[in-house]
């Protein structure tokens, strides 16, 4: 094949290589869990100063999906749990103050 660009002829005599197709399936889906890794981490995150009913379980779930296959981003997934519980616990806690009347950021009923 000639390459216009440089006027080099470019051998393509390489042998298919068989596990090419597992080996790029495996690199799709260690994206999909480092984006994972990464999503998870973001809610963990912000979790903590909003919405922790919903990022909670949101950084929990996507954390452990993220560990379930090829990731090269482990730690970041372990993190995303760690933070998902964090925020669990810091909305138990103010749900328990602002019951027990010393109200924190609302108060429920009246």
């Amino acid at each position: 094949m000639a390459d216009l660009a440089s006027n080099r002829v470019v051998s393509s005599n390489r042998p298919a290589d068989p596990n090419s197709a597992a080996r790029n399936e495996s690199r799709s889906e260690a994206r999909d869990n480092s984006g994972k890794s990464v999503v998870a981490f973001i809610s963990g995150l912000v979790g903590l100063l909003v919405g922790n009913l919903i990022l909670g379980p949101l950084a929990i779930g996507l954390g452990i999906a993220a560990l379930r296959g090829a990731n090269p981003r482990r730690g970041r997934a372990v993190l995303a749990i760690a933070l998902g519980v964090a925020d669990l616990a810091i909305f138990a806690f103010l749900t328990l103050r602002s019951a027990s009347g010393h109200g924190v950021l609302w108060k429920f009923g009246s």
